[in-house]
């Protein structure tokens, strides 16, 4: 699965995630692309970012950042 991942820096939490499957990955690129141009004229600095996973719950263990808050994710490392 192709996840495309809209995170608040700032504020660190995550502001929208959207699934695709592996044979749309041009149509997940083109949304990453539209979805960074038009946060960039709102002049909203969010991350975006594409990535590869074989289910949520693989994508939520890899990628913890982006589901934990600092709290949650300092509690996991001690």
């Amino acid at each position: 699965m192709i996840f495309l991942i809209e995170y608040d820096l700032k504020k660190g939490h995550l502001v929208e995630l959207r699934l695709y499957q592996d044979s749309d990955r041009t149509l997940a690129e083109q949304a990453r692309l539209e979805l960074e141009l038009l946060l960039r004229r709102r002049r909203i600095s969010h991350e975006i970012v594409i990535l590869e996973a074989p289910d949520e719950a693989a994508l939520r263990t890899t990628h913890r950042r982006y589901f934990e808050d600092l709290a949650g994710l300092a509690k996991a490392a001690s």
